[in-house]
């Protein structure tokens, strides 16, 4: 008839999907696998308490420096001295609401003295412009002001030292998703200190931007679309916040040079078609994010091709900026749970918002929805013909190895990809 074949290979049912039974391992703290929650307080439908831990303020290399630190301090003047940034924060977050778009930008720079003047906010009065009254006054007055409250929670939601996922090393971080929500409300506002500086020689360059300063630069119509998705998300869990858990994990995988040359294995089933989403037909599947080295891409920026797109409608996602160090040729990230609550249509310059969607994904038995999203970034070259070199190749292949590898699942029942 002439017609073209929907897809080739495999059909998709045939291959293996997640299992809401997995992992048969019970959710346990370890030095690798750090567990910011209490295990025991894990109910379907509850918030799961915070774990508390030993120590509540760590301000070093190893952990994510949070807001609330006594170390984190804030210098007046010479006369007026240092005060804890955190009282600035929680006096300038307080209020009830906030009339105009300025209201919020001016809190922001209370504690933010150092970028007062360069700090713009273009984006964010382009895109309160683009509104009509009603959602307008509803974000301003309502939602906003939910934020700054679940943000200023921080002590309570998050008091235990979080890990950063850095270089070289294999380690997991597993997290409710209230705590995520408290942390990218903070990131919203702008309260992370030390990861706003830029330069190549300071603390956090190795690092993705979290504050979302640049997202509220510079009024580009793809800013506006990308704040509609990020309020969709921030509209939704401080009405009714989520209850089941997100893991962020890092791999660190050094692969035998050899393991290639030696290899007789064949390719697995395979399913290939020019329709679809990722997000849609890999449901159940291991979902591989074409990411930038600093994960997350441009997301808080201009970019909007897969990864950013994906880090916007599954916002959980963005805080494994927060999180993880650039990633190594032999690195990858693993992120499961990130829920999805948005639906969108277009790529780059045609991106729009649509909807808030309702992931009815099931969860697993640690309360993870069955969302698997694993970032690996592709070696960079400016001549094209240099990625079909062997050095290349076998570098993509190793990072590809550490992605769909995984030691503790039998073969038969890992998930297609």
């Amino acid at each position: 008839s002439g017609s073209h074949p929907i897809h080739l290979g495999e059909d998709l049912s045939c291959l293996k999907k997640s299992d809401p039974q997995h992992p048969v391992v019970s959710l346990k703290p370890s030095p690798y696998h750090i567990v910011l929650v209490e295990v025991g307080s894990l109910r379907a439908g509850q918030i799961p308490t915070p774990h508390r831990g030993v120590r509540n303020d760590a301000w070093d290399a190893d952990h994510v420096k949070m807001p609330y630190s006594t170390h984190n301090e804030y210098e007046q003047s010479f006369r007026l001295g240092k005060k804890l940034r955190w009282d600035i924060i929680t006096k300038a977050l307080g209020k009830k609401l906030f009339t105009t778009v300025r209201d919020l930008e001016d809190a922001i720079k209370k504690y933010n003295k150092k970028y007062e003047n360069t700090w713009k906010f273009d984006a964010l009065h382009s895109f309160f412009r683009s509104l009509k009254e009603a959602a307008s006054i509803y974000f301003l007055q309502i939602v906003i002001p939910k934020m700054a409250k679940l943000a200023l929670q921080l002590p309570n939601i998050c008091p235990k030292p979080i890990p950063l996922l850095k270089r070289g090393q294999s380690r997991a971080i597993t997290m409710s998703q209230e705590q995520a929500a408290c942390l990218l409300a903070n990131a919203f506002f702008c309260t992370f200190p030390r990861r706003n500086a830029t330069q190549g020689n300071s603390e956090y360059a190795n690092y993705p931007s979290i504050n979302f300063n640049t997202l509220f630069e510079e009024g580009r119509s793809s800013k506006r679309e990308k704040l509609r998705t990020i309020f969709c998300y921030f509209s939704q869990v401080v009405n009714e916040m989520r209850t089941g858990l997100l893991t962020f994990e890092r791999r660190s995988e050094h692969v035998d040079p050899e393991r290639w040359r030696k290899s007789k294995a064949k390719f697995t089933k395979l399913h290939v078609s020019n329709k679809g989403s990722i997000e849609e037909s890999g449901a159940g599947m291991l979902q591989v994010d074409f990411a930038s080295s600093i994960v997350g891409g441009g997301v808080l920026g201009h970019g909007l091709v897969q990864e950013e797109i994906r880090f916007l409608i599954n916002t959980e996602l963005i805080v494994s900026r927060l999180l993880t160090e650039k990633l190594d040729h032999h690195e990858c990230l693993i992120v499961t749970g990130a829920e999805q609550y948005s639906s969108y249509s277009g790529y780059k310059g045609s991106f729009r918002w649509e909807a808030p969607m309702e992931d009815t994904t099931e969860r697993d038995r640690w309360h993870r929805r069955c969302i698997q999203i694993l970032a690996i970034d592709a070696i960079h070259v400016q001549d094209p013909r240099d990625q079909f070199k062997s050095k290349s190749i076998e570098r993509d292949l190793n990072k590809a190895y550490c992605g769909f590898k995984d030691s503790f699942i039998p073969q038969e029942q890992r998930l297609a990809i």
